[in-house]
């Protein structure tokens, strides 16, 4: 059975929630990644803690690539992301769970590929669903199950943080037809799909973006909102990984990269 990987924010793991829990280090091309490897209900599973153990790191320099390569090279096939976002729209207000099915890239620093042109050539990866629709339709179906509210499809704009968004660049973003804006999505979603590895990101609003709030923006009330949240976020990406753990997909298979030692 193939591990399935869960990238989250430090309130996601807690003592206990898996089994046989370890830490490993793993060494990559892109520097060394820290990960969590357990079980839970039988399904092996691995945690990333993206911004690091003590949430040390902003988003524009979290080792995204190291992070990646790393459950690339453990044999990961299906990858549960979480996403803290500001609504950019009445339709989903704070609080609300949803799922990214399109993004727009406004990040300007980070490298957001594996292929730079050296030892691997350059190779352009199709990103016309870049969120797996398997492992959205199993997220969707576990919500269900769940009795979690869960929006199906919105468009998620990366940006480059930390720090937060300008109204007026939140304005621009909701004509390009934005719905949610964080700032970790990206390159992460890319980059899975050139290992060839199912991704699908659950967002939660957390804020009313900048201008739609009705005042200024606090790390403070994105940290509470998270934390209110997670037990559902938790509860369902759970659930949803136990669902997929057996389950081939084929249309975001085909890794662009190196095959695996020992695959």
């Amino acid at each position: 059975m193939k591990p399935v990987a869960i990238i989250g924010g430090t309130g996601f793991y807690e003592p206990g929630l898996l089994a046989d829990v370890s830490e490993r280090i793993v060494a990559t091309p892109y520097g060394m990644a820290t990960v969590h490897t357990g079980s839970y209900a039988g399904t092996p599973l691995v945690f990333v803690a993206r911004h690091g153990a003590d949430h040390s790191l902003p988003p524009h320099r979290v080792n995204y690539r190291a992070n990646i390569w790393a459950l690339y090279e453990m044999g990961v096939q299906s990858v549960f992301a979480t996403a803290a976002s500001g609504s950019l729209t009445p339709q989903i207000p704070p609080g609300s769970l949803c799922l990214c099915d399109q993004f727009l890239d406004f990040t300007r620093s980070r490298v957001s590929t594996f292929f730079e042109g050296g030892e691997w050539g350059v190779r352009h990866v199709d990103m016309t669903s870049p969120y797996c629709p398997r492992l959205r339709t199993v997220l969707a179906a576990s919500a269900a199950e769940e009795g979690i509210a869960l929006g199906t499809g919105a468009t998620y704009v990366c940006t480059e943080g930390p720090r937060f968004e300008t109204p007026a660049e939140i304005r621009a973003y909701a004509q390009l037809g934005g719905q949610l804006v964080g700032m970790t999505g990206v390159p992460e979603v890319v980059l899975a799909r050139e290992a060839g590895m199912c991704y699908a990101s659950v967002a939660i609003a957390t804020n009313s973006a900048a201008g739609l709030a009705g005042h200024p923006l606090t790390h403070a009330e994105v940290v509470e909102a998270m934390a209110a949240a997670v037990a559902r976020v938790r509860g369902l990406i759970l659930r949803a990984a136990v669902a997929v753990a057996d389950v081939n997909c084929t249309e975001c298979a085909g890794s662009l990269l190196p095959v695996r030692e020992g695959a």
